[in-house]
């Protein structure tokens, strides 16, 4: 079952944030860490609304079980993950440091305002993450060369109204132009809510905790 917390401190902004552990958790022993960056509807102060979509939502309504250890934060009303680079980067380690996370296989996700978050806190820091897979996102392509030693895994609808699929496109053929290895799953048919297809079953989660964090 998923838990409420906030985290404090004397320098970033404080997150509100949402955690689910692995069935038989054992605080001994190290777990993946997949990071989920939410859309712009679920901005606010409601955790609840966290967990509207994704790996949250089968938690909640199916009692989903998944291996690795889940955190989600909230991100303020009318604000932008970009605004928070630096207080996600803080608020991170932090959890790195008090969960028992294995460093070398944390990874990130998020959809649409968070699958844009995704791919710029990646971009950022790529250093942190083992493998990212944003969907429905945009990102700055001509900075796309940070990402070549993380692999990525993309997903967007090609009937999508609200980010068009170029945007996924040129991400990725951005990122492999630079030597690095993306992947885009153009989902046919699909609309802005790429989300319902991409979190269902084990696919994307498998293909994250089949990287481990290399060293350069």
């Amino acid at each position: 079952m998923y838990t409420k917390h906030k985290w404090e401190s004397d320098v970033y902004y404080h997150f509100n944030y949402v955690v689910n552990l692995p069935k038989d958790y054992d605080e001994n022993q190290a777990y993946p860490l997949v990071v989920f960056l939410h859309g712009a509807g679920e901005r606010g102060d409601d955790l609840d609304r966290v967990c509207c979509h994704g790996y949250m939502k089968h938690v909640r309504e199916k009692g989903a079980e998944y291996p690795f250890i889940f955190v989600a934060p909230q991100c303020p009303e009318n604000k932008y993950w970009g605004c928070y680079t630096e207080s996600l980067l803080a608020f991170l380690e932090d959890i790195c440091a008090t969960l028992p996370v294995d460093r070398d296989r944390v990874y990130l996700t998020g959809l649409s305002m968070g699958g844009t978050g995704t791919w710029m806190l990646a971009m950022a820091a790529p250093e942190r993450f083992a493998a990212i897979a944003p969907v429905c996102g945009s990102g700055i392509y001509w900075l796309g060369g940070a990402l070549k030693n993380v692999p990525v895994l993309a997903y967007h609808g090609d009937c999508d109204e609200v980010v068009p699929v170029m945007d996924s496109v040129q991400m990725v053929k951005s990122v492999n132009r630079n030597g690095g290895h993306a992947e885009l799953r153009i989902l046919h048919g699909v609309g802005h809510d790429a989300w319902n297809v991409a979190y269902e079953g084990d696919e994307l989660y498998t293909w994250l905790l089949s990287h481990t964090r290399k060293c350069e």
